[in-house]
């Protein structure tokens, strides 16, 4: 049974910086496409970072681009989301996804797995 666990989240002030981590179980990391969604209060989930390190280049949403970075760890089977330069716009609860597919699309639909999230408060 897959598993997807995530921890990191917290509240900062404008400027700061959060990793969230994502340790999964039953799911081998760096096999397949993972990512990181977000859903802001009220809005609909939308992606922010996805990665197959066998494949393309990284996806960075243009919201974060130049701030946030996607990693992984094999060998503790973990998925990374460094977030620098935060913004009170990127206020939302923060979720770690996983797919069975090598090919990586920043849609909710492409992913199989998702863990229970982890809010991230961003203020001013």
């Amino acid at each position: 049974q897959v598993q997807l666990v995530e921890s990191g989240g917290g509240s900062v002030q404008a400027g700061g910086s959060l990793r969230l981590s994502c340790v999964a179980s039953g799911y081998t990391v760096g096999r397949w496409c993972m990512g990181w969604f977000r859903q802001p209060p009220g809005k609909e989930r939308e992606a922010v970072a996805t990665l197959y390190t066998g494949g393309a280049p990284p996806y960075i949403g243009d919201s974060v681009k130049g701030r946030f970075t996607i990693s992984q760890d094999n060998a503790k089977n973990t998925l990374y989301l460094q977030m620098n330069g935060l913004k009170p716009e990127d206020t939302a609860m923060y979720y770690c996804a996983a797919s069975y597919s090598v090919y990586c699309r920043a849609a909710v639909s492409q992913f199989d797995y998702w863990g229970q999230g982890t809010q991230v408060t961003v203020s001013s």
